[in-house]
């Protein structure tokens, strides 16, 4: 009888090990949810709404990998369904929202860059899988595709808010489009964040800082939001130009 219940035991704790593996996919899930909604409002005409969207389906994204590495329950699975989680929600979500809301009206060339995009979207995400185990945990390698993401959806949500007319805007909109898709597949390096560690003690100036950030960003968020994917995207392109100038001048 005592066997008995051990096994029972035994059993019941081996399926809760499997059901937690549920709990990052959930994550994961809400995440695909949030880019197919974005594509969905982007077809109603409703941008606001397309854009917001995707910026929800980041904060899931990043949230998906640490719950898996708290719970201790990282998989080949979760890993291969994020990534396609990742291309509908950062890679096709964005390119069909800005061709919808002011690449149509270009023809070829509006459909070129939002494939341009997209395919850019594509290839960072294949060349960060394949190189996982190799890649400097500080870096990323290109321009990550959430960012690339908020970059378009930010474009898209803070003009939608001072409700101008995206024909007027068009090409700005074709260049912040093109110019997101080519710099995911560049070589260029990107801080990662995940160097930072949050046991650590800082200074309160950190904790200020913090604090108006969500300050800020409660205020004005689109414009908040954008402007911070701005500097991020820019920043891979100012760490490349100082890195040259310093080989140079060491020589």
């Amino acid at each position: 009888m005592g066997d008995y219940q051990q096994e029972r035991a035994l059993a019941k704790s081996r399926i809760r090990r499997r059901g937690i593996y549920l709990l990052p996919n959930l994550f994961t899930t809400a995440a695909l949810f949030g880019g197919f909604y974005s594509i969905v409002q982007a077809i109603n005409g409703r941008f606001d709404q397309a854009a917001i969207a995707i910026f929800v389906a980041m904060v899931l994204d990043g949230l998906d990998g640490r719950v898996a590495r708290l719970t201790k329950t990282q998989s080949a699975f979760g890993a291969e369904y994020d990534s396609l989680s990742d291309m509908v929600s950062f890679g096709a979500a964005p390119a069909l929202v800005i061709y919808e809301w002011a690449l149509l009206s270009l023809g070829k060339l509006g459909w070129i860059a939002a494939f341009v995009y997209c395919a850019g979207a594509a290839l960072r995400l294949a060349r960060f899988n394949t190189m996982l185990e190799v890649a400097d945990k500080r870096y990323f390698q290109g321009l990550p595709s959430p960012a690339a993401a908020a970059l378009v959806a930010g474009f898209v949500w803070i003009m939608d808010d001072a409700a101008i007319n995206p024909e007027s805007i068009r090409w700005w909109a074709w260049i912040v489009t093109v110019f997101a898709g080519l710099t995911m597949v560049s070589n260029l390096k990107y801080y990662s964040f995940k160097t930072i560690n949050l046991r650590r003690s800082v200074p309160f100036v950190v904790v200020f800082l913090i604090m108006l950030s969500f300050v800020l960003v409660s205020y004005q968020p689109a414009i908040v939001l954008f402007a911070g994917f701005v500097v991020y995207a820019l920043s891979g392109y100012v760490w490349s130009g100082w890195s040259a100038l310093r080989r140079r001048s060491s020589r």
